[in-house]
């Protein structure tokens, strides 16, 4: 009997810390290189009084470059403020080892684009994509994250990074402060 119940808290406790099948968007090899790009992944929602925000991050690598794109999607049937990206633009992690790793934007100015569906809703959606300076592969793969803050060209939010997240959008569960330790495999 106690050889059954140590089998089952092993093979639960694998279960709980085995890493995440990768599953891509975008899998190219060609004359020109490798590009990779993963499903993206639900890393913060916020729904408020009639306004939603969501932030879906995705992995990249282009012929051995790492990056993180990250897609912010605005929806209110209020005005909504442009969240423009820069050559200025920083991504922040607070880690809960208490260390802060920072992602820098490419060079490329972005406001996203405004689109009023059916119902009178305005949503913006805006990208960017952010480089992973060296040694923070590291960091991101030992600990969770704790609070994203990014560094907009016009202002700064901040998002906190929860452990669990039921989807009101689409229902599906996510773990948004393990994302980096499940996924980063997925681009080295």
């Amino acid at each position: 009997m106690k050889n059954i119940f140590t089998l089952f808290l092993f093979t639960l406790s694998s279960s709980v810390f085995a890493q995440k099948d990768c599953e891509y968007s975008a899998n190219v090899t060609d004359s020109l290189g490798v590009y990779k790009m993963t499903t993206e992944y639900l890393i913060s929602e916020k729904n408020f009084a009639g306004k939603s925000e969501y932030i879906f991050c995705s992995l990249i690598t282009n012929n051995g470059f790492p990056a993180l794109n990250v897609q912010l999607i605005q929806k209110s049937k209020e005005f909504l403020s442009a969240k423009c990206f820069d050559k200025n633009s920083k991504l922040y992690l607070q880690l809960q080892n208490g260390k802060i790793v920072t992602l820098l934007h490419l060079d490329k100015e972005s406001c996203g684009s405004l689109i009023r569906n059916d119902q009178g809703y305005d949503n913006r959606v805006s990208t960017g994509t952010f480089m992973f300076l060296k040694g923070t592969f590291e960091d991101l793969k030992s600990s969770p994250v704790n609070l994203m803050r990014i560094k907009f060209l016009t202002g700064t939010d901040d998002y906190i990074v929860k452990k669990e997240i039921t989807s009101e959008m689409n229902q599906k569960i996510y773990y948004p402060e393990n994302y980096f330790i499940n996924y980063l495999k997925c681009i080295e």
